[in-house]
């Protein structure tokens, strides 16, 4: 068992028998009163971010989580199938638990986070930036470049992202996965 004193960023605890990684903390010592610890709690299932404030010097149970590493092999009726990258087994992982799945392309390496004890799922990360074809965009016309216009444009998983005007149908763009967002054109 684990106290306050051993919370940090990412630590991933058990409480109201559901599990929840620290997002953020601050250790507080008002001067009246005993000192406690401020935190954000991210909901290792739903994704849902929460306020929680814990008293100093309590007990709390520390979970063990690990991180592997799979590569996405396909979508069916069971989910998005994944295979681990050194044993080769595969695992089906549902929709909701992907950061980003309209983004995911087969092939793709991903890390999957697995409660360590009951050998579940519990998330699944992109890296931080993919590299995607532009399968369709509108022409841009010459001249609209006065300002920072966007334009939205498909990429070949199927997701829509806003691209500048000068991004055409062929290209290859990198796209930020946290954010679903145009990063840069890659060449």
């Amino acid at each position: 068992m684990a106290t306050t004193a051993d919370i940090k960023n990412g630590l991933c605890i058990e409480m109201n028998n559901d599990l929840f990684s620290v997002v953020e903390f601050l250790h507080v010592k008002p001067g009246k009163g005993g000192a406690f610890v401020r935190t954000k709690l991210r909901n290792m299932k739903t994704g849902k971010v929460i306020p929680h404030t814990f008293n100093s010097g309590i007990k709390i149970n520390v979970q063990r989580v690990e991180r592997r590493p799979y590569q996405f092999l396909y979508k069916d009726d069971m989910g998005y199938n994944f295979m681990h990258s050194e044993t080769f087994e595969q695992i089906p992982i549902p929709e909701e638990t992907i950061n980003a799945p309209d983004l995911l392309k087969e092939g793709q390496t991903v890390e999957i986070v697995f409660h360590v004890d009951t050998e579940t799922p519990l998330s699944c990360d992109l890296p931080p930036f993919v590299e995607l074809e532009v399968t369709y965009s509108e022409p841009g016309v010459k001249g609209d470049t006065a300002t920072n216009t966007l334009k939205p444009a498909t990429v070949e998983t199927g997701a829509i992202v806003n691209v500048p005007l000068f991004i055409e149908t062929g290209e290859k763009i990198k796209v930020d996965t946290r954010t679903k967002t145009y990063s840069e054109r890659v060449k």
